[in-house]
Formats: structure tokens, C-alpha cells, sequence
């Protein structure tokens, strides 16, 4: 098996949306990692290298603006792109406050989400090369 495109951290709590995300992506050929708390994010994100973060903004005792920051806190390159049915522009502005560079309202067309993780993994690497490609 050859190696995947990118590692994405995926953390979101409806396990219907999660399976769906991990069927798209891989399909793509990207590793996707899934945790299903904020709590859990964070100690994957810091164990762990990867190349997005995928969140949602509706998290169980927490949220996507609340996890960015966190994330934040410690990585301040890896791309974070919002998923969530949170669809008001105030959700948008304050993903993008938190550190977000992307969002995307659900549902979205499976091409669509794919585009996105693409241009800012690939956005990402031109931002911040490592210099061992």
C-alpha cells in the first residue's frame, strides 16, 4: 500500500458524519484519524503529526472555536477546515477568528469537501515547507 496523501484529524461527534468523512477521504487516499470529543482531539493532536484538522463546530461539552484555539495553542501551521451545519456567517467569522482558514456548511457535495482538504493541505506545504520532499 503506498503512503497516504495526508494525516486529517477529524473530530466530530455523529458517528454517521464521522463514517462518511473516513469513506470520502480514504477513498482520496488520506489516512483520516477520528476523535469524537474535543478532549480526545487535543491528545491526538499532540501525540500525533498531521496534515488537517477537520472539526466540527457542535462538540459534546465543547466546540469547534473553542477547539481551534486549543489547537492553537501548540500548532499554529496545521490547516484547520470547519464542517458543521452551523451555517450563520457569525459561525464562519468566529472559526476564522479562532484560526480556522477554511469552512464548509453540511451538507456539501463530496467533490466539494475534497477540494477544500486539497487546497489547504497543498496551501499549507507552500506556507510552510518542510525541505525534506
Amino acid at each position: 500500500m503506498s503512503s497516504p496523501k495526508g494525516r486529517i484529524l477529524c473530530t466530530e461527534d455523529d458517528a454517521d458524519t464521522r463514517e462518511l468523512i473516513i469513506f470520502i477521504l480514504q477513498k482520496e487516499g488520506y489516512e483520516v484519524v477520528c476523535a469524537d470529543t474535543a478532549e480526545q482531539a487535543i491528545i491526538l493532536a499532540k501525540a500525533q503529526s498531521f496534515d488537517l484538522y477537520l472539526i466540527d463546530s457542535w462538540l459534546p461539552n465543547s466546540s469547534g472555536p473553542i477547539l481551534t484555539k486549543k489547537i492553537r495553542e501548540f500548532d499554529t501551521k496545521t490547516p484547520i477546515l470547519f464542517y458543521s451545519a452551523a451555517a450563520y456567517q457569525s459561525d464562519k467569522n468566529n472559526a476564522r477568528r479562532a484560526g480556522a482558514q477554511g469552512y464548509l456548511v453540511k451538507p456539501v457535495a463530496n467533490e466539494k469537501l475534497v477540494a477544500e482538504v486539497i487546497r489547504l493541505i497543498t496551501d499549507s506545504k507552500i506556507a510552510h515547507p518542510t525541505g525534506l520532499d
